[in-house]
Formats: structure tokens, C-alpha cells, sequence
């Protein structure tokens, strides 16, 4: 389906709203509430949906729909299971325990899926935190690491690997990513443990004495549910679909029955609000991005692809678009070029570029990949207060943009000049991280 340009408008406005709306006065107070986020969603997605169908193509809004259902009951299901699951104690919030929960979620990450790993363990870092005043810095850093690039390592990490799979590619050969992933996960964690000390020095006395003396022994109410968590791995994993979504939400349901009522709104404080906001405004990202998908697909031949264009395209369009159908469009677009060895009929090389791009770079905004949303609305829905659209993006400009740009120079580019520019710019990212730690506050 051939569209012009005007045709992306709906998806910005989109954009703009989720960005803009939060900051203005006027509108912030009605825009926070997601009937309000729904009625946005729809004036501006169901137009686009009815003129695509009405235009010949009724298969491009099933097939958007379609992931959008698969898409929340995923997400929906996880959180209902993490809602009954809750580690309780409380452990002294210092910059290495902190490290040590990210380092822990970006490697579970790959095994039960970044939006597994995210709900599981944001609840716990937030309540190991609640002593201490600075806590956005490891709220965003859990979203960087746990949310998205810890889930590298197979094709149950993130949705764009999935896909992959789906469309032929091994279930191991994302094993050889394994570099990346280490690199980007090792050097984030460095960043991280650097600020966290730098921010505790921060901290007021009065707080750090309470996290000092409020100790108590970690321990997991709900266990049981970790195997509800496992079924749904297993679920995305071998289940097709519709029965693959139709089993997810039945073992949310189990989980919501069978589940304790103390644990899930006591000790939670379980609210629906989360998956309301994300359910709301992805139906507006769904189905707007229609034509943007439509857009992109027709432009995407007059691109300069190379390894580096298909990571910088790919990940550009992953931090604003979902990034499971943007990977699928540079998936099709590089099987149809020239290149040895090949994956799934695609060349090696591009693979990596495209997958490196479509998981890595869902961190740079909120709506780059499901999880993110998650992970602030229950930072918030837990009272911290959260970086706006645009203030998030400084956020990952500043301190994840630079790890990605030194990993894309060292492992996807091949001029000698440009490894050594990582070389570079990673050891500038070390010696920031250095002078960070020994910083007084």
C-alpha cells in the first residue's frame, strides 16, 4: 500500500500528545487519566484504521490489531502475575546492591522476557529504595538494562527476536550476540554503579540512617506464581496463536483467583492504572502507525544501507515505532540484498546490525518498547516522580546513547578508524563514570 507523506501525521500527532501533553498546565491534570489517553487513542486511530480498510487493505488493520491484542495480553498477563509475586525485606539501598539487582534483571531478561524481568523486579528496587530521595536515576536505568538490553540473548528477550524466529532464524544464533550484550550491559552497570555513588553522597543524613537501620531479611511471598511466569515463556515460546494469548490470560486469571488478596493489594498495592495507560495509548501507537509502517516500507529502498544505516535506521525508528514491526521491515528489506554467510535468508551481518538496533535502541524513549511504560507508571503509581517524554529522552541521550554509539563503532562497524573511535569513546565513558564515583556531593 503506497501512502504519502501526510498520511505519518496521525502517528506524530500521537507522539506529540504523549510528549507535550504532560507538560502543559492546562492539560496535564486530563490528560493523566486514561479514559482521556483512550479518547485521544481513537479520534486519532480509528480514522487511519477505517481508511485503510475502506482503501483495499482491511488485512493491514487486522494484522496491527491483531499484535496490539497479542501485545497487551502479553503485557497484561505479566502484570498481573508480578501483581501477586512480591519480595519482601528490605536491604540496604547502596550503589552496589542496586547494581547487583540490575546486573540480575539484565540477565534474567533474556530467559523470561524483558517485560517479565521489568515487573518483576521493579517493585522490589523501588521498595529497596524507599528510604532514599534520589531514586529516578535507577528507575531509568532499570528500563535501560532490564527493560530492553538485557533481553539480547534469545528470542524470548524481546518481541523483534521472536519474530525472528518465526521467521526462521535458530533459536541459539542470537547466543552470538553475546559480546554485545556483555558490552552494553558490563559498561551501563559501570555507569550506573558511578551516578548511584554519586547520588548517595546526595542523600540526606535522616535518610541514609533509615536505610541503614530498616533491615529485614529478603524473602518471596507468592512463589508459587514464578511457575504462572514460566508458563507464560512457555506460551511465547510454543504456543501458536490464538491459543498462545488465549493461555496467557488464563494464567493471569489463575493468578488473580488463586492468588493472595494481601500480597497482590497490601503489600503491592496493586492498581489497574499501569496497563490501563499503556492499553490506551498503544491503541493509538497500533493502529497510527499503520501508515507510518506503510510510509517507511516504501521509502526504505532509497535508503543508503549498510551494517551501520540498517543499525542507525532500525534503531532510530525502534526508539519511536514498535520494535517488533520495524524489525520485520528491515528483516524483508535486507533478505532481498546480496550477501554471504546468510540467516534465514538474510545476510549475517545486516542480522546483526537490525536485531542489535531493534532491542537496543527501544530504550531511547518511553514508547520504544512496551516495558518502559510499565516501569514508570509504577514508579508512579509507588509515588516517584518520573522525567517527562521529552525529559526521559535527556536522560538516554546523555547516559545510554554514548554506550550504544561506542558498541555500534567496535562491533558493527568495519573501518579501523571507527573501532578506534570506540576505543575512544568508551574509555571517555570510563573516565566519566571515574570522575562521577569520587565526586563530592
Amino acid at each position: 500500500m503506497a501512502v504519502s507523506w501526510w498520511a505519518v501525521l496521525p502517528f506524530v500527532v500521537m507522539l506529540l500528545s504523549i510528549a507535550v501533553a504532560p507538560l502543559v498546565p492546562a492539560l496535564a491534570h486530563h490528560w493523566e487519566k486514561p479514559r482521556n489517553q483512550l479518547a485521544v487513542a481513537l479520534v486519532l486511530g480509528v480514522p487511519v484504521a477505517l481508511w485503510v480498510w475502506l482503501s483495499g487493505h482491511p488485512e493491514l488493520v487486522g494484522h496491527a490489531l491483531h499484535e496490539y491484542v497479542s501485545f497487551i495480553a502479553l503485557l497484561g498477563s505479566l502484570f498481573v502475575i508480578s501483581g501477586g509475586i512480591h519480595l519482601a525485606g528490605d536491604i540496604r539501598a547502596t550503589p552496589r546492591n542496586n547494581t547487583i539487582f540490575l546486573a540480575v534483571g539484565g540477565v534474567i531478561a533474556s530467559f523470561i522476557g524483558t517485560t517479565g524481568a521489568a515487573m518483576l523486579l521493579i517493585r522490589p528496587i523501588l521498595n529497596t529504595n524507599k528510604e532514599r530521595e534520589h531514586v529516578v536515576h535507577t528507575v531509568v536505568y532499570t528500563i535501560f538494562v532490564v527493560a530492553n538490553c538485557g533481553g539480547l540473548l534469545t528470542p524470548l528477550g524481546d518481541p523483534p527476536l521472536f519474530l525472528g524466529m518465526l521467521r526462521g532464524v535458530p533459536f541459539t544464533w542470537t547466543f552470538n550476540l553475546v559480546w554485545e550484550w556483555l558490552f552494553i550491559n558490563a559498561l551501563l552497570l559501570v555507569a550506573y554503579y558511578a551516578l548511584d555513588t554519586a547520588m548517595m553522597r546526595r542523600e540526606d543524613a535522616a535518610h541514609v540512617l533509615r536505610d541503614r537501620t530498616e533491615i529485614q531479611p529478603l524473602k518471596v511471598h507468592g512463589a508459587w506464581q514464578l511457575l504462572l511466569l514460566a508458563g507464560i515463556v512457555a506460551c511465547v515460546a510454543f504456543a501458536p496463536t490464538p491459543w498462545r494469548e488465549v493461555l496467557m490470560v488464563t494464567l493471569a486469571a489463575i493468578s488473580w483467583f488463586a492468588g493472595s488478596h494481601d500480597v497482590r493489594f497490601g503489600l503491592n498495592e496493586f492498581t489497574w492504572a499501569p496497563i490501563l495507560e499503556v492499553a490506551a495509548l498503544f491503541l493509538g501507537i497500533f493502529t497510527t502507525m499503520i501508515t507510518a509502517l506503510q510510509y517507511l516500507s516504501t521509502m526504505a529502498p532509497k535508503l543508503p544501507l549498510n551494517e551501520i544505516t540498517f543499525y542507525l535506521f532500525s534503531g532510530g525508528l525502534s526508539s519511536v515505532l514498535d520494535n517488533a514491526p520495524t524489525y520485520a521491515t528491515f528483516f524483508e528489506l535486507a533478505s532481498q540484498l546480496p550477501g554471504e554467510p546468510r540467516v534465514a535468508g538474510v545476510p549475517e551481518v545486516y542480522l546483526v546490525a537490525i536485531s542489535l538496533g531493534a532491542v537496543t535502541c527501544g530504550a531511547l524513549t518511553y514508547i520504544g518498547n512496551g516495558p518502559n511504560f510499565m516501569v514508570r507508571s509504577v514508579a508512579e503509581s509507588a509515588g516517584r516522580t518520573m522525567p517527562s517524554f521529552g525529559g526521559y529522552i535527556g536522560w538516554s541521550m546523555r547516559e545510554l546513547a554514548p554506550v550504544l554509539a561506542a558498541m555500534m563503532l567496535l562491533f558493527i562497524a568495519d573501518p579501523l578508524w571507527c573501532k578506534a573511535l570506540g576505543g575512544v569513546v568508551t574509555l571517555v565513558i570510563l573516565g566519566n563514570a571515574a570522575r562521577r564515583a569520587r565526586a563530592k556531593a
